[in-house]
């Protein structure tokens, strides 16, 4: 059943305009417009802190048929700036849900659209890159909108982790039988609710910190693991939070970072970082194990990826390696050890995961937490698990010593 709210635009920076029917708050909203793939989890998606600034176009031609419960967001409330589907459903089939999506979206203020055009809006962005857009149900002159779209903000050199972390530490502590055998320190730079609780069943308590937080504040909690999270924004303007890791890595306690804690871990052993044509954002990214060759399905949103260093190998192998980056399988140094790339996605060949040799540290650029899904990944919350083992078999065997 099509929207039947009032006539509504989206247009993009670069003058493409979208006309269709309201679904949401009425209003305008302003950002950068991006697409996920996932044809399910839509509720897990808006309440993503990593999309903080950004309207999020669905692929999935049919959004909003099992409502919205309160068992499922990943934060405390919505954060796509704006919302655009095909065809939105005007009934909540699941008997989960507690109320329908619209109403959700009226209730927090987020301002979407109902376009039959969803197809040729992900092909423009797929040729010619994410751009700032708006989404208007009071505007009907595409020339003024656009105007007000090109002088909106852009998202490289955005710093969205201060605004989207925990203002106050907190606890999620393991379920009633499960045995604490870890502290973990999590900084939140965009943390989905679903990571700690997947950490707090494998027996870690997690003390979750705010982005901001500085070495000595992480330390301080003297945790066996240092967990940095996924988020929002440009990698290269949270200085302080690579700082905090750098601080992290000095004091040798192990590191696990995701997404944006991947991108924050490349950026403190010395790598830079890009923006993504479009990014990754979705629930079926092909990653391979380069130790292995075992491909997993991913979960996916990130719009910035870290580059290799110049130095790194530059041999390809075979045409099962077309889309393996140069230097994947090589160490590459760093004022850390040496560090190699463990992952890489099979779409375009972007790093996907890096480890340090000399350091207990390692990262991956997509979701263990897998927030809807799938769950191909989640096993490496048992590998942070075995590296704090390992930290504490050090430590008692060097207390041993004395």
């Amino acid at each position: 059943m099509s929207s039947t709210g009032p006539d509504t635009m989206l247009v993009l920076e670069d003058g493409t305009t979208l006309r269709g029917k309201g679904f949401g708050a009425y209003g305008e909203s302003f950002g950068e417009m991006v697409f996920n793939t996932g044809m399910t989890g839509y509720q897990e998606t808006l309440t993503d802190p990593s999309y903080c600034g950004q309207i999020v176009a669905m692929t999935a031609p049919h959004i909003g048929n099992t409502g919205i419960n309160d068992e499922d967001p990943e934060s405390h409330r919505i954060w796509v700036s704006g919302y655009v589907v095909r065809e939105p459903s005007r009934l909540a089939s699941s008997w989960r849900a507690q109320r329908s999506l619209e109403a959700e979206l009226k209730a927090q203020g987020i301002t979407g659209i109902s376009v039959p055009g969803t197809r040729a809006l992900t092909m423009r962005l797929r040729e010619h890159g994410a751009m700032r857009a708006a989404v208007s149900t009071v505007e009907n002159n595409p020339a003024r909108l656009l105007e007000r779209v090109l002088a909106s903000p852009g998202m490289t050199g955005a710093d969205l982790a201060r605004i989207v972390t925990t203002p106050h530490p907190y606890t999620v502590a393991p379920p009633s039988g499960v045995a604490t055998r870890y502290r973990v320190a999590a900084v939140d730079l965009g943390i989905k609710a679903a990571t700690p609780r997947n950490m707090a069943q494998r027996g870690m308590e997690v003390k979750v910190l705010p982005a901001t937080s500085t070495a000595r504040d992480i330390l301080a909690v003297s945790p066996d693991g240092v967990f940095f999270s996924n988020g929002p924004g440009d990698p290269a303007a949270a200085g302080y939070a690579v700082a905090a890791m750098r601080g992290v890595l000095d004091a040798g306690v192990p590191i696990f970072g995701i997404c944006f804690g991947s991108q924050i871990l490349s950026r403190a052993i010395g790598l830079d970082t890009y923006k993504l044509r479009y990014g990754h954002r979705g629930v079926n990214q092909p990653v391979m194990d380069l130790a292995t060759g075992r491909v997993y399905i991913t979960s996916h949103n990130h719009g910035f990826a870290a580059a290799l260093p110049p130095e790194a190998d530059t041999s390809r192998t075979g045409d099962a390696w077309a889309h393996v980056p140069p230097g994947a399988r090589k160490p590459f140094g760093t004022p850390y050890g040496e560090a190699a790339v463990t992952h890489v996605n099979l779409n375009d060949g972007v790093v996907e995961g890096i480890r340090l040799l000399d350091r207990p540290a390692f990262s991956v650029q997509y979701h263990p937490e897998a927030a809807p899904g799938p769950h191909d990944a989640v096993d490496l919350f048992d590998q942070f698990a075995a590296l704090m083992d390992t930290g504490l078999m050090a430590s008692a065997h060097g207390r041993g010593k004395k």
